[in-house]
């Protein structure tokens, strides 16, 4: 997938997932049944999960290059790598404690959806600063996959999104 693809990835299921989380009913906004997020959790979630990503795309090269290292493997395709995220997933992993979101009241449903839309455009606009060689010659870390090339952290970005869509429609349907 290349960089213009991923922006038109990113942005369409950034605003689908919005879509279904504001087509709920009001009082299943922060229902938690048993024990699991609320619709609002999830997009406060996802918002805490895209943030860094974007900040990271601010980034000088050589740093990236200096802190994480570079590749010492092919880059994954979006499948594969989605692959490997519900394998850690099966295993057990789950999200750690700097993504776990709070509990999100109603009153905030605007401000965080139109936060992490723009959010999403952010990220878009700096990926756009980046070549395609480039997105796959710097690492990130990933607290499940441990070091990603940039390309994958973006594909990871697009698929997050879609199954914490699909764990809303699961949970809140």
């Amino acid at each position: 997938m290349d960089i213009p693809a991923i922006k038109r990835e990113l942005h369409y299921h950034h605003r689908a997932f919005i879509d279904r989380i504001q087509a709920l009913p009001v009082e299943q906004l922060e229902r938690t049944p048993n024990g699991k997020w609320s619709p609002l959790q999830h997009v406060a979630h996802i918002e805490m999960s895209v943030r860094p990503v974007a900040m990271a795309m601010m980034l000088p090269r050589w740093f990236l290059r200096w802190r994480f290292d570079v590749p010492n493997r092919a880059p994954r395709t979006y499948e594969r790598l989605v692959q490997r995220y519900q394998e850690k997933l099966s295993a057990g992993g789950r999200a750690p404690s700097t993504f776990v979101p709070p509990r999100v009241s109603v009153k905030e449903m605007e401000s965080r959806s139109a936060a992490l839309l723009r959010l999403v455009d952010r990220l878009g606009r700096r990926t756009s600063r980046w070549s395609e060689a480039d997105l796959d010659l710097h690492l990130l870390p990933h607290p499940l996959l441990g070091k990603v090339t940039l390309r994958e952290m973006l594909f990871f970005t697009i698929h997050h999104v879609e199954h914490h869509e699909a764990l809303v429609v699961r949970d809140h349907s």
